[in-house]
């Protein structure tokens, strides 16, 4: 459930990885890789906190990451049957 701070709403890490479709050791190393920069807002328990911006650009990069797999993976394959 997310959480309204200043009448910004922020989401928690659970949250974020089952909308991203993600594990949560992905995004704990994306977040160590600083895949995702400037993720600071944290609620009393020290929780990291996700805007919907933020959690935005980490799914631009799975797209991102997703593209590149299917472009190596579909040129590994045209290799695979010229041989």
């Amino acid at each position: 459930m997310p959480v309204i701070i200043n009448g910004q709403t922020y989401y928690r890490t659970a949250e974020v990885f089952r909308l991203l479709g993600i594990s949560r050791n992905t995004l704990y190393r994306w977040l160590r890789k600083d895949t995702l920069r400037g993720v600071e807002q944290r609620d009393s328990r020290g929780w990291r906190l996700f805007t919907q911006d933020e959690i935005d650009e980490l799914n631009n990069a799975i797209n991102c990451i997703t593209s590149i797999e299917r472009t190596v993976s579909s040129n590994m394959g045209y290799a695979r049957k010229s041989v």
